[in-house]
């Protein structure tokens, strides 16, 4: 009996910190020691701080962004979303100076977690359609 009410308690906490990262994209929701991937390019952000610098570039300094939500999936050690990165290209992106234009690029990012926290991250995005948008 004590377990499943253990279970239940670490999913709830999970879940509430899911569903908050996914509306501020803080940190804090973040293990210190993530990997971040970007499953477009390969490339890896390491760390909770790298990790949250590189979020902030994505949504606040290259484009001025937020993720729309279409739907969550959140267990005890898993998580999936689905969603559309919308907003205005403001800022220097993949060596492309600011065009203003708006994209709406569909996003699902799944994630693997411990302890209640993001522990790694695995980010499809579809960037042809992103530089699509910049360019066309």
């Amino acid at each position: 009996m004590e377990e499943a009410i253990l279970e239940k308690k670490s999913i709830s906490t999970t879940q509430q910190n899911m569903e908050s990262f996914f509306k501020t994209h803080d940190a804090k929701y973040v293990a210190e020691d993530a990997v971040f991937k970007n499953m477009s390019t390969g490339e890896e952000t390491k760390g909770r701080e790298a990790i949250a610098g590189m979020l902030h570039y994505m949504y606040h300094i290259a484009f001025d962004a937020k993720a729309e939500i279409i739907s969550t999936i959140i267990t005890g050690d898993k998580a999936l979303l689905e969603a559309g990165f919308k907003g205005r290209h403001v800022g220097e992106f993949a060596g492309m100076q600011p065009t203003n234009k708006e994209v709406n690029v569909p996003l699902c990012v799944s994630y693997d977690l411990e302890d209640g926290l993001i522990k790694q991250a695995r980010i499809y995005m579809l960037s042809d359609v992103m530089m699509r948008q910049l360019q066309g």
